[in-house]
């Protein structure tokens, strides 16, 4: 079953747009499993149901899917805008339990995303480990925001910067991460994950990126970092680009890894 709608958001004070994508029959005594799904910086709500075959792969199983939607925010809580990662992560788990038999389970809880929603589902895993016990993310991007933050710094108005990023993106980033571009700990992937080196809570981690995707040796690299860090990570390659043919993949893959925890 898919639900389409708004709800109102007391910590964006606005309505924003949520798809729910439930499995047909299956009836769980403990409750559903639950995946929040982050779409992409050209996404919405609707993005992972209508370009993915996410609602099939929903039908047969025992997971509720949850879409929000957070425009172009990189699932910050936005220097100029609106609270999302604060939306994300606290308020829209608390209406989505409120009204859905979820489970309150945490290994019963996880978070993916492609591209932005990437970046997003690592943020939301590693800032919160006691809250997912699964991040799927795909060909993400911003994996090593410190140096794209030094990167904008530098070359910020050159035009070969501004054609290669566009103004759009560049003026997205601007938005979410502050004019002035000071790197803040909370918004890098990687120093998410070196505070919980050592913590006794970790999520299980699956990544994965094409191997003609311009996000590539950045996805690769990372998850080589996150091995060495000794986190549970699975990253895997294939033949593909930064698209949906090969998010869908990666999506039906992470989801079978979902259902059989558990």
């Amino acid at each position: 079953m898919i639900v389409r709608g708004n709800v109102f958001s007391k910590t964006l004070e606005m309505d924003t747009g949520i798809t729910i994508v439930t499995p047909n029959e299956f009836k769980p005594e403990g409750g559903y499993k639950v995946a929040y799904l982050l779409h992409g910086i050209c996404g919405n709500n609707g993005t992972w149901s209508d370009y993915t075959m996410l609602p099939f792969y929903a039908s047969h199983g025992k997971t509720i899917y949850i879409l929000p939607e957070v425009g172009r925010s990189f699932y910050a809580d936005m220097k100029y805008g609106f609270k999302y990662f604060t939306y994300v992560t606290e308020e829209l788990p608390a209406i989505c339990k409120s009204v859905f038999n979820i489970s309150a389970k945490r290994e019963h809880t996880a978070v993916i995303g492609g591209s932005m929603g990437g970046y997003g589902a690592l943020k939301c895993a590693l800032a919160k480990p006691e809250q997912y016990g699964l991040c799927g993310a795909f060909s993400s991007a911003c994996l090593f925001i410190k140096e794209d933050i030094d990167e904008h710094k530098k070359n910020g108005s050159e035009p070969w910067f501004v054609e290669m990023y566009g103004e759009k993106t560049i003026e997205d980033f601007l938005l979410a991460f502050g004019m002035e571009l000071e790197w803040n700990p909370k918004d890098d992937i990687l120093e998410l994950a070196k505070g919980i080196q050592d913590h006794g809570v970790q999520p299980m981690i699956y990544t994965a990126c094409g191997t003609e995707d311009y996000f590539h040796k950045d996805n690769l690299r990372f998850s080589e970092e996150m091995k060495q860090m000794n986190f549970n990570i699975t990253y895997e390659e294939w033949q593909g680009k930064h698209d949906f043919p090969f998010f869908n993949e990666a999506l039906r893959r992470v989801i079978e890894k979902f259902e059989a925890e558990e």
